[in-house]
């Protein structure tokens, strides 16, 4: 099998454009959304949403390629790329965020650290009520 130089897993999850699922997806391999998914998405690989791709739900994952839509909360951890393409309507936390010109957002942004998003997820309150803020 060739080298996937796209994803961080060797196995991608593909939902193709006339696929749409309702519900919600719990994995640890990578994905790539064509389609439609109306529900939650929770992995801790990578997820792709292609330009016909629509998400309306939650996204939590390690780092994240977004040129469809989505409308709902992201969070991921590392990366979050944001392409020209793409419509976004909700909230994002993540570490990283990189958003290319003409990309749509129409949502809070909270920017944190792996060690605060862990305890985002983890939802532990000690943790973020010791933290200094400069």
């Amino acid at each position: 099998m060739p080298e996937n130089k796209f994803f961080s897993s060797p196995s991608v999850d593909i939902i193709e454009s006339s696929t749409k699922i309702v519900g919600d997806i719990f994995s640890e391999a990578d994905f790539r959304i064509d389609g439609t998914v109306e529900g939650n998405i929770t992995t801790t690989g990578k997820v792709v949403v292609g330009k016909l791709g629509k998400i309306n739900g939650k996204i939590n994952c390690s780092n994240a390629d977004i040129s469809g839509s989505v409308s709902g909360k992201i969070e991921v951890v590392e990366i979050l790329s944001l392409m020209s393409e793409s419509l976004i309507q909700g909230d994002i936390i993540t570490g990283k965020l990189s958003v290319e010109e003409g990309a749509q957002v129409e949502a809070s942004i909270s920017m944190k650290s792996g060690k605060q998003l862990k305890a985002v997820e983890g939802k532990t309150e000690n943790k973020a009520q010791s933290e200094k803020t400069a």
